[in-house]
């Protein structure tokens, strides 16, 4: 990615001294470059959907970089990713400590009015309409099992790779999983529970 806005902030500079230092600066930030270009729209999906509105994902995202910038020698390489969401992780809960969130796309009672009682869980998820719903289900979840879930659920990796990523036991994983899967299902019961037609007495 040409001009990419997180490089501003997260730049690896070679202390002064010899070529041999300068070169490895220049090694340094030509991984930290490729690691932004690969691994910065995970890191900003990532922060959407712990929870900040998209500004605030913006500022803490290129923090989570200017950490991997200052850390770059303990990231071993093939566990960048795992780094960063770690990361991502604590930058998040910080962010969300200092503000109060705002509701960017709308409000429960409103995407409780848009979804059509006859639908199930699963037609719901295939609309993009559901976007909102599940940002108002994630913020049922603690930042824990949060994580998980959109490792696991959104992102696709499996319960060793959120182990190995989180340094979490796998029956860890597995708890928070099972805990934010019961989450989901009960605020998507509670959404359809408020749109179902009130049910009439004997004709």
């Amino acid at each position: 990615m040409m001009g990419n806005p997180l490089l501003a902030g997260a730049t690896v500079s070679p202390r002064s001294g010899s070529s041999a230092r300068a070169q490895s600066g220049d090694v340094d930030e030509q991984r930290l470059r490729a690691i932004i270009d690969t691994h910065g729209d995970f890191i900003w999906r990532s922060l959407r959907r712990l929870g900040l509105p998209s500004d605030a994902a913006e500022d803490a995202a290129q923090r989570v970089f200017i950490v991997a910038s200052e850390r770059l020698a303990e990231i071993k390489p093939g566990s960048e990713q795992a780094f960063l969401f770690k990361a991502a992780v604590h930058v998040a809960a910080r962010a969300r400590r200092s503000f109060t969130r705002r509701r960017e796309e709308m409000g429960e009672d409103v995407a409780a009015n848009v979804i059509d009682a006859a639908e199930g869980a699963e037609e719901l998820i295939d609309r993009g309409r559901a976007r909102a719903l599940l940002a108002q289900a994630l913020d049922h979840m603690d930042l824990d099992t949060r994580a998980v879930f959109i490792l696991f659920e959104l992102e696709g990796k499996t319960t060793a790779e959120i182990s190995e990523m989180l340094e979490a036991p796998m029956g860890t994983v597995a708890s928070r999983l099972r805990r934010a899967r019961e989450d989901f299902e009960a605020f998507i019961k509670r959404v359809q529970a408020r749109t179902l037609p009130t049910a009439r007495g004997p004709q």
